[in-house]
C-alpha cells in the first residue's frame, strides 16, 4: 500500500490546528467576544474546517486515482509480458523445428556428396602396375582386361582370344598392350591358331624388347614353330632368345630345348 503524500499529512495537520483553535475561542468565547462576534468567529472557523475537508477528500480521491491507474498500468505489463511469453515459446519451437529441418537437409545433402563422389571416382583414371610396368589405366580399361584375363585362367581360351583381340581393337594406346598381346598369343597357342600366335607374340618384343614378358614370348615362338614343324626357324629363335636375353629363365628353357633338337 502506498505511504500518506506530504500533502495529505499536511492538511491534516492544519484541520488539527483549526479544530484546536475552535475549541479555544469555544471555551473562551464570552470572555473575549461579544455574542455576535464569536458567532462570526466560530462560523469562520467551521467554513475553514469545511475547506480543509474538502481539499483532503480532493487529495484522497487523486490518491485513489492514482492508484487506480498505477494498477491498471501493473495489468496491461503483465498481459503484455504474458504475451511475450506465448510469442518467444512460439519462436523456439519454430527455431528447433528449424534446426531439425536444417539437419536433415545437411544429412541428405553429405549423402548426394558421397553418391555423386562414388559415380565420379569410377570414371577417374587409376594407377596400375602390371609385369613390371606402372602406368595410368580409365577404370573401364581395367576392369575389360581383368575380365579378360579372368576367362583365360579358367580354361576358356577361344573366349579369352576374343576378348582380348576386343580389348586391343578397343584400347590402341593402352598400358595394357604388351601384356594383352602376351595372354592372346598364348590364348591362340592353347587354341592351335600357332600362326597367329607368333605374330602377336613378334609385335610384343617389336613393341618393348625391354617388356618383362618379352623373353617368354620369344620362347612362344619357338614353340609355336616347332608345333608347326619348322625345326629349323625353332633353333634360331632358341638361339637368338639365348643371346638377346641371356640371364633369363626362357634362356635357359631355350637351352634346354636345343639340347633335344636334331
Amino acid at each position: 500500500m502506498k505511504s500518506m503524500q506530504p500533502t495529505t499529512v499536511n492538511l491534516y495537520r492544519a484541520s488539527a490546528v483549526i479544530l484546536s483553535g475552535l475549541l479555544t475561542v469555544t471555551g473562551a468565547g464570552a470572555a473575549l467576544f461579544e455574542d455576535d462576534e464569536a458567532r462570526q468567529a466560530i462560523l469562520d472557523l467551521r467554513q475553514r474546517v469545511e475547506a480543509v475537508r474538502v481539499e483532503v477528500d480532493s487529495s484522497r480521491k487523486a490518491a485513489s486515482d492514482d492508484n487506480m491507474s498505477l494498477g491498471k498500468s501493473l495489468l496491461d505489463l503483465q498481459r503484455q509480458i504474458e504475451l511475450l511469453k506465448t510469442e518467444l515459446s512460439g519462436v523456439r519451437g519454430t527455431n528447433e523445428q528449424l534446426m531439425r529441418e536444417l539437419a536433415n537437409v545437411q544429412r541428405i545433402q553429405k549423402d548426394q556428396v558421397q553418391v555423386v563422389s562414388e559415380r565420379l571416382s569410377k570414371f577417374e583414371p587409376i594407377n596400375v602396375k602390371l609385369d613390371g610396368v606402372e602406368f595410368v589405366a580409365e577404370p573401364a580399361e581395367k576392369r575389360d582386361f581383368d575380365a579378360a584375363l579372368a576367362v583365360f585362367r579358367k580354361g576358356d581360351f577361344s573366349a579369352a582370344q576374343n576378348l582380348f583381340a576386343g580389348f586391343l581393337n578397343r584400347y590402341t594406346s593402352s598400358g595394357y598392350t604388351e601384356s594383352g598381346l602376351f595372354w592372346l598369343g598364348n590364348a591362340q597357342y592353347a587354341t592351335r591358331g600357332y600362326k597367329e600366335a607368333i605374330v602377336n607374340f613378334r609385335a610384343l618384343v617389336a613393341k618393348n624388347p625391354e617388356h618383362m614378358r618379352a623373353p617368354e614370348a620369344v620362347l612362344s615362338i619357338a614353340n609355336c614353330q616347332l608345333e608347326l614343324k619348322d625345326a629349323k626357324s625353332a633353333r634360331k629363335t632358341f638361339s637368338d632368345l639365348i643371346k638377346a636375353y641371356p640371364q633369363s629363365e626362357a634362356a635357359v628353357a631355350a637351352k634346354e630345348r636345343l639340347s633335344t633338337l636334331k
